[in-house]
């Protein structure tokens, strides 16, 4: 009786210890989606991600995605920052990894310089590095070109020539002009303390130097950052969402 109850009692130590090394590296992600987009885009990189034990939280930028019908033109990059800071305050979280998608580079980039102490980490996934007084407007506009992004403004917002069926859901919904128009204020430097990898993706057989993005990279690489070279389109979140979470996974540790 007593060997038997032994056995027991060994039997549940080693779930307790197998339960604990699964889940010892489970980490608390906040993923902030680019411009068009919502959160709806990273619901299946969060369902993959919390299979892990990890816990996600996708807040949507206010006039975008679900909230589209918040979209107003006096929306600016500060709303979306506060749409991001408010869910880590209200939901009180801690120790996260802070994971910024294309234009939400600015928006994490604004939200690490508000609360450096509650962030572990800093993801950007082909996205923006602004430094401070730049806006994305400034960024991505390339030398000896027309007006960039402005050639898709209509009415106060960035209409470019994908975001056109108005009923299909979920889809890309217009993004308001004055998010990529205001400049960013970093003034906190405890913001550089926070350890940040850079993931650039690329299309297989172009060369880096010729994308969107590989400015921001480069950066990234001079700053002394972790970076990462990642075979796939703009939105790895779509067509390759095994990589893109075992890569976000990699960051967990």
């Amino acid at each position: 009786m007593n060997y038997c109850r032994l056995l027991y009692l060994i039997f549940c130590f080693s779930l307790c210890v197998l339960g604990k090394s699964l889940y010892a590296q489970s980490s608390t992600y906040v993923i902030v989606h680019g411009a068009w987009g919502g959160a709806w885009q990273f619901k299946n990189t969060a369902s993959e991600l919390e299979k892990k034990g990890n816990k996600i939280y996708r807040p949507t930028l206010t006039g975008l995605g679900e909230r589209y019908h918040l979209a107003d033109t006096s929306i600016g990059l500060q709303t979306h920052v506060n749409d991001v800071v408010n869910t880590i305050l209200f939901e009180d979280l801690h120790d996260i990894i802070l994971v910024g998608h294309s234009y939400g580079g600015m928006v994490i980039t604004a939200v690490a310089d508000s609360l450096p102490d509650r962030i572990r980490k800093l993801v950007y996934l082909d996205a923006i590095l602004p430094e401070d007084q730049q806006s994305v407007m400034n960024l991505m506009r390339k030398p000896d070109t027309d007006n960039g992004l402005l050639k898709f403004e209509k009415d106060g917002y960035i209409l470019p020539f994908w975001v056109k069926d108005d009923t299909k859901f979920p889809r890309d919904v217009p993004h308001p002009l004055k998010t990529l128009t205001d400049k960013i204020h970093l003034i906190n430097p405890k913001r550089n303390k926070i350890p940040t990898t850079y993931i650039l993706t690329y299309e297989d057989g172009t060369a880096l130097e010729k994308d969107d993005f590989y400015p921001f990279y480069k950066k990234a690489k001079n700053l002394g950052f972790k970076t990462i070279e990642f075979a796939g389109d703009h939105n790895p979140q779509i067509k390759k969402l095994k990589e893109l979470v075992d890569l976000l996974e990699r960051e967990n540790k």
